[in-house]
């Protein structure tokens, strides 16, 4: 994944992926060049921020703009485009008091100016009115399907009209605060996710949950969801952010950053006018990063205590379990600054020598292999042929792990990966799929063998792809043997700035692309239905 020539953005063209656009009245059809495998038959549906500002009021933050739903169906050969604002509380009050009503990640909502100073007051003792604004992903449970942000309330869909039918607060079922976007689904759809919890004597913890699959009377599953292990946190009042976790056929793994929520100030800061999430954010400059393990059934915590140096994790690419160790590849940032930081719209809208300023100062991105000896022996603890990972036990009993490195490119970031995870999730495989960060702009779509450390990349000039996903040739038997499906978009194009891209997940060319007449914003994460 070399620097190429066209690696450089003068013109801004990005700029254009944040800014508000429509929802459509209906489906529009794309304009298809080469030709669409006969067998993909289906939608992708991705989610993103499409509202940038409410009347006079922005939001400040790439995880504030108000969730947006996109569809690409393919059925013959033919595809069409669909966009929806998913109707959140945050949007549609948003909608009816033309302003920001409910705090975003990074944009404080203020209390309502035409009230009365009496009103206003009793506002603040209301408590928290947490977002449920859902721009992250999308993902089934059971039959049905959620759009989800991070916080405790998931907003179930309509696939096929996306339309927006009922709000979940996962709080009346489970005791988790929040679970993260990025659930791990088995292949029978059962469903597991993590969240921060109150722990035993009021301390914070991490609980991994389960929902089951379809249930035989077509009850809802999430009525039936249960924790099913709880993981200690290294700090007791401030827990660490977790975006994502890692799952292997027997074993779950958390990777506890240096990013904290400070509870406290997160409880005591909302009474205080024009507070948001970012506010509530601190590093831990001194405790580095902890790994920690889990069984899944018998669901039981493991007692080891793995210890590495400081990075922040948002995307696990896979885990799997190998002659009794745990491989766990990762998309890491190093250091213990929040990389949320650097995210804000101000800076992402920044002229292109701007942009790479700021990104100069960042932390950088690497893609890392970590390896955990389930059981403890020797000096290195590590006896698999093919790695350079190291895990020293330390006279304190901690076992300090030291990476492999699969991929580091300066201010080059492999991100948002993808693999075959019907097939390899949790398993000994071969190929990530990501989209390329340069200087956080997204500008190519990367392959990497996480075995030889090759890599492949498409890349066009001024065209800005996002998260590729990887959709596997029915009866296929290679691993790579798919497309990947990736939303690009050329904002300088004369007539049809967005499209869908497919490329040959073998060797990253072309096979295909579905373009349509409108600018897409960005998008973070979805899924590919059948």
């Amino acid at each position: 994944m070399e620097l190429s020539i066209k690696a450089a953005h003068p013109a801004g063209g990005y700029k254009k992926i944040f800014e508000t656009c429509g929802e459509l009245n209906e489906p529009i059809p794309a304009i298809v060049v080469g030709v669409i495998p006969e067998w993909l038959s289906g939608s992708l549906l991705r989610l993103g921020p499409g509202l940038f500002e409410v009347g006079a009021e922005p939001f400040y933050h790439l995880f504030d703009g108000q969730a947006l739903m996109h569809k690409f169906d393919l059925k013959n050969g033919h595809v069409t485009y669909y966009r929806k604002f998913v109707k959140t509380d945050a949007y549609v009050r948003a909608m009816t008091e033309k302003r920001v009503v409910i705090t975003e990640f990074g944009t404080a909502a203020y209390p309502d100016p035409c009230k009365n100073i009496f009103s206003r007051f009793f506002t603040y003792f209301k408590g928290i009115e947490v977002t449920d604004n859902c721009l992250v992903n999308v993902y089934p449970v059971g039959e049905d399907f959620y759009a989800c942000t991070e916080t405790n309330y998931i907003t179930k869909v309509d696939p096929d009209t996306l339309e927006t039918l009922k709000k979940v607060d996962l709080c009346d079922y489970l005791s988790v605060n929040g679970v993260t976007a990025h659930p791990h689904i088995e292949s029978d759809g059962t469903v597991y996710n993590l969240g921060n919890c109150f722990g035993k004597n009021m301390s914070l913890a991490y609980n991994i949950v389960k929902i089951p699959p379809t249930q035989k009377d077509k009850s809802d599953p999430i009525a039936k969801s249960k924790v099913l292990v709880q993981i200690p946190s290294s700090e007791r009042f401030k827990p660490s952010y977790v975006h994502s976790f890692g799952m292997t056929e027997n074993y779950f793994v958390f990777v506890e950053t240096p990013i904290k929520i400070n509870l406290l100030k997160f409880l005591t800061a909302w009474s205080i006018w024009g507070t948001n999430y970012m506010d509530c954010f601190e590093s831990n400059e001194t405790m580095g990063t902890w790994f920690h393990l889990a069984m899944k059934d018998p669901a039981k915590y493991i007692e080891h205590k793995f210890r590495t140096s400081a990075f922040n994790l948002f995307h696990h690419i896979n885990s799997y379990e190998d002659d009794g160790f745990i491989v766990v590849d990762l998309c890491t940032w190093k250091g213990h600054e929040f990389v949320y930081n650097y995210l804000y719209l101000a800076n992402l809208r920044e002229n292109w020598e701007e942009v790479k300023k700021a990104a100069m100062r960042a932390p950088q991105p690497e893609v890392r292999r970590y390896i955990l000896p389930i059981d403890k022996q020797g000096k290195n603890l590590i006896s698999l042929p093919y790695t350079t990972a190291t895990a020293v036990m330390r006279s304190d009993g901690t076992i300090w792990l030291e990476p492999e490195v699969l991929f580091s490119g300066p201010r080059q970031a492999f991100e948002f990966p993808q693999i075959n995870y019907s097939k390899f999730s949790g398993k000994n495989y071969s190929y990530a799929y990501g989209l390329g960060l340069n200087h956080f702009i997204p500008d190519r779509i990367c392959k990497l063998n996480v075995k030889t450390k090759e890599t492949w990349v498409w890349q066009e000039p001024d065209s800005y792809p996002s998260e590729p996903i990887f959709v596997q040739t029915p009866d296929s038997v290679e691993e790579d043997d798919g497309v990947l499906l990736s939303i690009v978009v050329n904002p300088g194009a004369d007539q049809r700035p967005g499209y869908l891209l497919i490329l040959n997940a073998r060797d990253l060319t072309e096979i295909a692309r579905a373009e349509v007449e409108v600018i897409i914003p960005v998008t973070f994460h979805g899924m590919y239905k059948p």
